[in-house]
């Protein structure tokens, strides 16, 4: 049986950051990883060291999220913001306010990007999914994990830049 793949949605800024961070783990850390690895390899009895041992963990994890990224990439599908100010999308920043009266802000974006700490959410995410295609005014109810939550979306803008480039 086939697995159909689901694409993977990426700003254009998100597609850039996937890339930059392949061709560092490839060109970079990768090729620095293997060269400890040899270096401590060299230094006795390689299999007794933990060392060693670090090392090859390290390398286990770039090759995952080597695969991992070329994966994302393989399958990208590349959004960019509606046209309609008043409407949200995937690529966006939306301004809510919660029922507690408190105003969050997330910008919307393909599970890739995503990073919530950076108010950076994944339009597959309860939130992400309960946003979309609502309009400024709406109120939503989430249903997550912790229960159901409500907003109102305040405003709908173009993706804000404020993470740092990898």
């Amino acid at each position: 049986m086939m697995v159909s793949e689901q694409p993977i949605y990426v700003t254009k800024h998100g597609l850039a950051e996937l890339e930059n961070e392949l061709e560092t783990l490839r060109k970079v850390k990768r090729p620095q990883t293997i060269e400890q690895m040899q270096e401590a390899k060299n230094n006795g009895d390689w299999m007794d060291q933990t060392e060693y041992m670090l090392i090859e963990a390290e390398l286990a994890f770039l090759d995952g999220r080597i695969h991992e990224l070329q994966h994302a990439l393989d399958h990208a599908q590349l959004i960019s913001p509606g046209n309609d100010d008043d409407i949200v999308n995937i690529g966006e920043t939306v301004t809510l306010q919660n029922s507690d009266g408190e105003i969050e802000k997330y910008t919307i974006v393909g599970k890739a990007e995503a990073d919530p700490s950076e108010g950076y959410i994944s339009n597959e995410s309860p939130l992400g999914q309960a946003l979309l295609n609502h309009l400024v005014g709406d109120e939503i109810v989430v249903h997550a994990p912790v229960g159901e939550i409500q907003y109102r979306v305040l405003a709908v803008a173009p993706r804000q830049r404020n993470r740092s480039a990898t």
